[in-house]
């Protein structure tokens, strides 16, 4: 019993560290986005979004490509191949010296690093079905979320004492530490005989299967709603706290913070969600984003920014309801489609991304000089989202009836 459990405590962090590279990707640059722009002559302030919007562009191309690859030829090769272009992009960023050429490394480093991101997530399910497969994210996701509590203050640290590349060598050493574990310590999860046969049409006939689950293509449209609003809030949280709010020195600590409230919710969510299930603690949550956005849209129309300590409590709140919604979306979505797990990872984790890209972008434009766009978006988001939960509830009762 002690060495199964501890054989799935190591396959939980293996598992939470090829997604925390994303994480490391994003926050630990946050501090240094307005040098970076300085360095490579961004003129324009919210262009400096771009560095953290188009690496999610690349997260939502890239599992197209890896995702069908892996139900034909395993999930292990995939990794590799996604770690291999993750260094070579990460150079590309490295020696950038202009917003195009930063824009080009970050998209190619999404893209990358999409391979381990999406195929933890098919090994997940290669392993585990149902609230248990939700309680494994749940856990995963907490060892996940340990990054971003930490990769403000390590990027704000390097910058100090040395400079933003350093920031981007440091994602490298940590690839490729973790790539070697996953090589040295992880079986293959996909047996030979659950392999799908690799052809030019693996891609459509897997799009056309997952059309026929509305469950799972309401929960991925859901996903996209509330990843989007989320992004929006990482894209513009360094302009935010320290253009509007004067907090430079302490917004690495801030954005920790927050990200405690994130994973606090995930945490309770493990043992909540084989309690009450997962579409009930998704309505709930959803309600609660819902209400929260209203409220402060409510309090602060036409008004200043609130104090910081109101906003951190609102952002606070906000997010300890999207961390219930996270890995349970995921979980829902991908219940019915364990037989094409991997292009189902890749096709809903597309589909969510390609529309919170634009979904950020446009709103990360109206958040200069206060934060209520930012809630509007988030109301928006959340209606638009519980639409399609009372869609997808009304149609289940409806074939329970028939």
């Amino acid at each position: 019993m002690l060495k199964k459990k501890l054989a799935q405590f190591e396959f939980v962090t293996l598992m939470a560290s090829l997604m925390s590279i994303v994480a490391l990707a994003i926050d630990a640059l946050l501090p240094a986005l307005d040098i970076i722009g300085v360095t490579i002559g961004v003129t324009q302030i919210a262009d400096n979004q771009l560095l953290i919007t188009m690496i999610f562009l690349g997260l939502g191309i890239g599992p197209l490509f890896f995702g069908p690859i892996s139900d034909s030829f395993g999930r292990k090769p995939v990794v590799y191949m996604g770690f291999l272009l993750f260094i070579i992009a990460s150079f590309i960023c490295i020696f950038a010296t202009s917003i195009e050429m930063m824009v080009v490394g970050r998209i190619l480093q999404g893209i990358g690093l999409s391979a381990p991101r999406t195929i933890a997530i098919a090994m997940i399910r290669d392993i585990y079905s149902g609230d248990y497969m939700a309680r494994i994210m749940s856990f995963v996701t907490v060892v996940f979320l340990l990054v971003p509590i930490i990769a403000p203050a390590l990027g704000k640290f390097v910058l100090d004492h040395y400079n933003w590349q350093a920031i981007f060598y440091i994602q490298l050493i940590f690839g490729l530490l973790v790539s070697f574990w996953f090589w040295k310590r992880q079986a293959e999860t996909l047996d030979v005989s659950k392999r799908i046969k690799f052809t030019s049409n693996i891609f459509l006939d897997g799009l056309k299967e997952l059309l026929k689950y509305k469950t799972t293509m309401g929960y991925t449209l859901i996903s996209g709603f509330i990843v989007g609003s989320f992004m929006v809030y990482l894209s513009t949280s360094q302009q935010i706290f320290e253009q509007q709010y004067n907090l430079k020195e302490e917004f690495p600590y801030i954005f920790g913070l927050l990200a405690i409230a994130i994973g606090s919710a995930i945490f309770l969510n493990g043992t909540l969600v084989l309690k009450y299930g997962m579409e009930k603690l998704v309505t709930t949550s959803l309600f609660a984003f819902f209400v929260i956005s209203l409220l402060y849209i409510v309090l602060f129309y036409n008004s200043p920014n609130p104090n910081v300590v109101i906003l951190l409590i609102f952002f606070g709140i906000q997010f300890f309801a999207i961390g219930f919604l996270f890995g349970n979306l995921r979980a829902l979505a991908m219940e019915p489609i364990g037989h094409i797990a991997g292009i189902g990872a890749a096709i809903t984790g597309f589909i969510s991304t390609i529309m919170a890209v634009p979904i950020s972008t446009y709103i990360g434009r109206f958040v200069i000089t206060s934060t209520l766009p930012l809630f509007i978006g988030f109301l928006v988001c959340s209606i638009l989202s519980i639409v399609i939960l009372m869609y997808l509830k009304v149609s289940a009762k409806k074939m329970i009836n028939a």
